[in-house]
């Protein structure tokens, strides 16, 4: 990528790409709920891509819901892409610069947990829907501001920086966006339980998703977060929430 934040990134999810699919596991539920709404809606024959495609969870669920359709997975981490099964339909594209140009414009744009990675979601986000063919659909999941509380609740109490990653708002994100051409807009919650902080953040980290913007924490302020995390289920399991967007417009 074109700057030190974007390398971050990718550094993080190139070093983890092997064990990604394993775990996963929202990316891949919502990876299956963009491919039902897709199923559902009259998008065109044509181009149909996966942005910031990753392992291509996304694609490969789109073309199991439309056999025989195929689907672009396009991403910047090249360790990613070498663990798509179809490596004949990748492309190692910086997705913080403007897309190419396709003859056949997409009829359908899909991405998940994509835009709040790269340096200007928004700006991104309408680049991508006026890349579309009339009559296309852009369709995008990604989480924003909102999500962890528990973790944002934990870091005040415990006085310790909050190193949680700063998540772009659903009004940010729309401003630039015609609003008669959105279809749908949802923001869904989805909760996970761990025994310890440790095993409920790790599964970040093994996917490569622990880019901060905040120094590393010390070992005593991740105890001391462990210890003021909210909401203790009665088992003594803690929580974290994630709020996640989902946007559909039409060309």
């Amino acid at each position: 990528m074109s700057n030190t934040w974007g390398s971050k990134v990718l550094d993080g999810f190139d070093g983890s790409a092997t064990q990604y699919n394993r775990a996963a596991r929202l990316q891949k539920a919502m990876a299956w709920r963009i491919a039902g709404h897709c199923q559902r809606l009259p998008i065109p024959s044509g181009r149909w891509l996966d942005l910031g495609s990753g392992t291509g969870l996304l694609a490969d669920a789109l073309e199991h819901r439309h056999p025989g359709k195929i689907v672009e997975r396009i991403d910047g981490s090249p360790s990613m892409l070498a663990c798509c099964t179809r490596q004949d339909q990748t492309q190692l594209w910086d997705l913080n610069q403007p897309l190419p140009v396709w003859r056949d414009p997409p009829t359908l744009i899909a991405s998940s947990f994509c835009l709040h990675w790269l340096s200007d979601p928004a700006t991104t986000l309408r680049h991508w829907f006026e890349r579309l063919a009339p009559n296309g659909w852009l369709i995008v999941a990604l989480p924003i501001e909102g999500c962890f509380p528990q973790w944002h609740a934990a870091a005040s109490q415990a006085s310790v920086p909050c190193s949680a990653l700063h998540f772009p708002s659903s009004k940010d994100l729309i401003a630039l966006l015609p609003n008669e051409q959105i279809r749908r807009q949802e923001k869904l919650s989805f909760s996970e339980q761990a025994n310890h902080i440790t095993a409920l953040l790790g599964p970040m980290k093994a996917i490569g998703a622990g880019t901060s913007t905040c120094a590393s924490l010390s070992v005593k302020q991740w105890r001391q977060l462990n210890t003021d995390w909210p909401a203790r289920c009665a088992e003594g399991r803690i929580k974290l929430t994630w709020v996640i967007q989902l946007l559909m417009i039409e060309r």
